[in-house]
């Protein structure tokens, strides 16, 4: 491609594909002239559907497809191998430190500060997480809260309520770019972000697959969940939290969603449905972060690092001005 007073000006579209009329790749190739560089994906994809048109047959191609590729020519879409990703090894920090950081370096990715990272938690007290849209008072019970000691913070991207003790789950957060997603819808982003951690999970002998839209689950049922936050500066957050070996009777104290979860169900089962990474693998977790972390690194090259002064101290003021505050734990959203 070459560009122009800020459009294509001229345009080749060439790949290990078929297509029927052959004369078809000429209308593709005309359709992009005098396209705005900063087109979205779905205006390239249905300018060269319209180009197209119905009668021609493509094969091991389409309209999206050819839209990412413009995409990526002009720089907006990206892959895994063109970012130099890292691994934030685990540290131990307050739950509202960990939600702060959460914000604090999908900023930064977006604004070029620091490299696209994998992130692992660690925190030091029981708590309790909700999604950004969620009614405190409908998830969390204050009673058992008070009575055990619970911490509750919200997070900044969406999805369920977790009861997170300090030894009870596998927790990671992904730090990156919205290009390396460009094109995609919301459902293909959730198992495309989390690939690795599929291979990861086999490694541990864990049979993980995606339940639509962001369930992680095994033969045996649900394991975790995956929320993203998607910021305007075009930072990308996507969370995931799997459970690891849950206290069942503390979580439904806790929970008021644990309840009606496990609602008619003995303990025993329950126990066996909420722990089952522990279970199933009968590694421990950090064993479980090392076969994470390795594999992440067999598949992108990424180097293993520390959070910096700086970054935890940043959050750290964060989580005091917004993340320990009732005005953003308890918002009605």
């Amino acid at each position: 491609m070459t560009v122009s007073d800020g459009a294509v000006a001229t345009a080749s579209i060439n790949g290990d594909f078929f297509l029927e009329p052959d004369e078809a790749l000429q209308d593709i190739n005309h359709s992009l002239l005098g396209l705005d560089l900063n087109a979205p994906h779905g205006t390239i994809a249905e300018t060269v559907r319209a180009a197209v048109g119905p009668e021609t047959v493509m094969f091991g191609f389409d309209p999206a497809a050819v839209a990412t590729a413009v995409r990526r020519a002009l720089g907006h879409a990206t892959t895994w191998e063109d970012h130099e990703w890292e691994i934030l090894v685990p540290q131990p920090l307050p739950i509202t430190t960990q939600v702060a950081l959460d914000q604090i370096l999908t900023e930064d990715v977006a604004a070029g500060r620091r490299r696209p990272a994998l992130r692992l938690w660690q925190w030091t007290e029981p708590a309790v997480v909700i999604g950004s849209f969620q009614s405190l008072a409908n998830e969390v019970d204050p009673e058992g809260v008070e009575r055990h000691g619970i911490t509750v913070a919200r997070r900044i991207s969406g999805g369920g309520a977790m009861f997170m003790e300090a030894d009870n789950c596998v927790t990671y957060s992904l730090y990156l770019p919205q290009s390396l997603v460009d094109g995609m819808s919301f459902a293909d982003s959730y198992p495309f972000l989390d690939a690795w951690a599929m291979d990861a999970l086999a490694r541990t002998g864990v049979e993980a697959f995606y339940q639509p839209l962001n369930d992680i689950a095994t033969p045996e049922g649900k394991i975790g969940g995956a929320a993203q936050k998607r910021l305007a500066s075009g930072g990308l957050l996507h969370h995931v939290t799997m459970s690891y070996d849950i206290d069942a009777d503390k979580m439904t104290e806790v929970l008021r969603i644990g309840r009606e979860k496990i609602r008619d169900k003995g303990i025993r089962s329950a126990k066996k449905r909420v722990d089952p990474l522990r279970r199933q693998t009968g590694l421990t977790r950090p064993e479980i972060w090392e076969t994470m972390m390795s594999t992440f690194t067999d598949r992108y090259g990424a180097s293993r690092t520390h959070l910096t002064e700086d970054e935890i101290s940043r959050a750290e003021a964060l989580a005091t001005a917004k993340f320990t505050t009732p005005a953003w734990t308890a918002r009605v959203p």
